[in-house]
């Protein structure tokens, strides 16, 4: 039963409605972002390969003297840059993800040692690959807007009418392969976070769900601040970088 409706004969919202949920919300909001950040800089320490946005980042990374969290803060404002054009418009959580991920990412990798050994090295990357799955859940089910990189998905998808695994797979090929180039690390652990994100995400968007309905969309074609931006059924190899 949706939780926010209109009360009989008043015209205004039940009670229960959409604030009632705000709290909650906000804490899924930025605690799904610092714990993505944070599965960014673990599967960097894991040393067995990075999703195809970080194996970018990594390579700029290389090729400079910033730090690769900052350097994810950047791209991410690239990235916006871009939504310009397509006309997407950006939430609470698309600003909040452009910086708290690449910060949580670089107090990670200050504060965790690089195992030595590879019996430390696999449980630290898949840790990190689950636990990327549990952020994905958290930041997602709160609605506040898609991350940069999603929503240059979402907007190219709209704007050329390609599916989204085709669009998906196109943008993400043209950084790993940028970011091999640059330097930057891929492996088993690419492979791994490929397979398993997409399901993982479905799961514990289940598990986060937020009550109560999407918000209307808004003309233009991006995502109101709130609106549900949950999205389709993950495909193989890889669903999304935030």
């Amino acid at each position: 039963m949706p939780v926010f409706k209109a009360a009989r004969g008043t015209g205004r919202a039940a009670p229960g409605g959409p604030r009632k949920y705000l709290g909650r919300r906000l804490t899924q909001l930025y605690a799904g972002l610092l714990l993505y950040g944070a599965s960014a800089g673990l599967m960097v320490q894991a040393g067995l390969g990075l999703d195809p946005w970080d194996v970018l980042h990594q390579g700029v990374a290389e090729r400079t003297d910033l730090s690769i969290g900052v350097v994810a803060i950047i791209a991410s404002g690239v990235v916006l840059l871009l939504w310009v054009p397509l006309r997407q418009r950006p939430g609470l959580g698309t600003v909040s993800n452009a910086l708290l991920v690449g910060l949580a990412m670089d107090g990670t990798i200050s504060l965790v040692p690089t195992p030595d050994a590879l019996a430390a090295q696999i449980p630290l990357m898949v840790a990190a690959v689950v636990l990327n799955g549990v952020a994905t859940g958290l930041y997602i089910s709160a609605r506040f807007g898609p991350g940069p990189r999603d929503g240059l998905m979402t907007g190219l998808h709209r704007v050329t009418g390609r599916s989204i695994r085709l669009v998906r797979t196109g943008i993400e090929a043209t950084v790993l392969v940028s970011g091999l180039l640059l330097g930057g690390t891929a492996g088993v652990g690419t492979v791994l976070y490929a397979l398993a994100i997409g399901p993982l995400s479905q799961l514990f968007l289940r598990v986060f769900a937020v009550p109560g309905p999407p918000a209307a969309p808004v003309r233009g074609g991006g995502p109101a601040d709130g609106e549900d931006v949950r999205p389709p059924s993950p495909a193989p190899p890889h669903e999304p970088r935030a």
